[in-house]
């Protein structure tokens, strides 16, 4: 093997053992649905309290890069964060987006009206510093609502 054939072969690889988009490409709509999806078949098989556990511990199956899993129970509370654990446990319900939106109060409607879809708010993005366009996959799982989401570009 050629040794450029090598190194690029060993990028793919590692990044693949990490679990994040191989050269930098950034998440899309699909891969938030997977996400969410893979850790709905998680809670089927192994219960709420597992998932809580996988998803703080930032298992690379639910913390890919800029995309993660999170938690909220039916009220509204965080029950599991891996990128920021300082919301664990709170209530931010009525903590409007930078446009003033509700946003995690329609994460909680479609929740209980459709099961899953998506969200639309403006967020901090940790990469850039900046508040930026972001959209989330959320779906009903039990009494608990799995999210994952992307920025717009």
């Amino acid at each position: 093997m050629k040794p450029i054939h090598t190194l690029v072969l060993s990028l793919v690889l590692a990044s693949a053992a990490v679990g994040a988009p191989a050269f930098g490409a950034e998440p899309g709509e699909k891969e938030a649905i997977a996400m969410v999806e893979k850790g709905a078949a998680f809670m089927k098989t192994s219960g709420k309290d597992d998932m809580i556990k996988r998803i703080n511990a930032k298992d690379p199956e639910f913390l890919q890069g800029p995309l993660y899993l999170t938690m909220r129970d039916a009220k509204g509370v965080i029950l599991a964060n891996p990128v920021n654990p300082a919301m664990i446990g709170k209530d931010l319900v009525d903590v409007p987006d930078a446009d003033g939106k509700p946003f995690r109060r329609e994460i909680l409607e479609l929740a209980k009206k459709k099961g899953k879809g998506w969200v639309d708010y403006k967020f901090k993005n940790p990469a850039s510093g900046k508040v930026e366009a972001k959209t989330t996959y959320i779906q009903l799982v039990g009494d608990v609502t799995l999210e994952a989401g992307i920025y717009k570009k």
